[in-house]
């Protein structure tokens, strides 16, 4: 690529991998696989928002981590205005086994005609929480028994997060859609970074909802209104007893439609997926939909 330098963003709340990666930046140094400097470690303030690559560069920079709009998109001017790749390190990580074995070994790998292998971050109601290396396209019935020692005792599963956050909520009804990229977009959800979160009926879903809007209100970066706003404002819809199902929708449209970038744009999935999918789940934890929620799914 002739790139004049490599640089290696963390979040400062990992201060043992922080280590591990100075050490092994030294050691490339040492072998003379790199000059020295040319692979710069930047300890980020640990921004959800930082996920975004614009916003990203942005803290690279010294600046606040907030995402740029585009045109020019980072590859024409990032990093010091210079043009800029920016890869996920789980991207880069595959690129010495694809390079060792191949990739018709890496597309020989899939379930249900999806092809490669991929980290699932699984937490929630499980007996075997933890990074779990599977196939891609392998359902959540399949991963909860194979990889994730099922249902933790006593649980059963009533809903699941595909994709982390900002991924959506799924019925256990839809547990054997294959995970992967474009098989969750017709359901309103997408697989994202594939941080799996297992949600049991002993669980409050309106709490699962608030918890994730405060989570996206707190990480708004607050540049732009849709974002900023409309998170605070869907947060206190939430706290009703009474969800107020048009005004909820609307917000999330505007939400979706107007904000800068992904953190905005996903932000109102989680409640989107409860209205769509769980009204009667919702109803009997206390929380009543007025007007009923058009366009509803059953989650039986």
């Amino acid at each position: 690529m002739d790139a004049a330098a490599l640089y290696i963003y963390l979040r400062d709340e990992y201060p043992g991998l922080h280590a591990v990666l100075r050490e092994a930046i030294a050691e490339a140094e040492a072998a003379g696989l790199v000059a020295p400097g040319f692979i710069v470690l930047r300890r980020g303030a640990g921004a959800y928002i930082c996920g975004e690559e614009s916003a990203l560069i942005e803290s690279l920079e010294g600046k606040p981590g907030k995402p740029r709009h585009r045109p020019p998109f980072v590859a024409q001017k990032g990093l010091f205005d210079r043009p800029t790749l920016v890869n996920n390190v789980e991207t880069v990580y595959w690129i010495p086994l694809l390079w060792q074995r191949g990739a018709d070994w890496f597309a020989s790998q899939g379930r249900h005609g999806r092809k490669g292998l991929r980290s699932f971050s699984v937490s929630g109601r499980v007996n075997k929480p933890g990074v779990h290396l599977a196939p891609a396209g392998i359902t959540l019935q399949e991963l909860l028994v194979e990889y994730c020692g099922g249902m933790a005792d006593g649980h059963r599963l009533l809903a699941y997060l595909p994709g982390g956050a900002s991924g959506g909520i799924l019925p256990a009804s839809k547990a054997d859609i294959p995970l992967d990229f474009d098989t969750l977009q017709p359901h309103g959800c997408f697989i994202g970074s594939a941080a799996v979160v297992v949600i049991s009926d002993q669980d409050d879903l309106r709490a699962v909802a608030k918890n994730l809007m405060a989570f996206f209100a707190d990480e708004s970066c607050g540049q732009c209104t849709p974002c900023r706003v409309g998170t605070e404002k869907m947060l206190g819809l939430l706290e009703r007893d009474e969800w107020d199902t048009d005004q909820l929708q609307r917000l999330a449209q505007v939400m979706q439609d107007a904000s800068i970038c992904g953190l905005g744009q996903a932000a109102p999935n989680p409640v989107t997926s409860l209205l769509r999918f769980f009204p009667a789940e919702l109803a009997k934890q206390g929380v009543t939909l007025h007007p009923p929620a058009a366009n509803m799914e059953s989650a039986s």
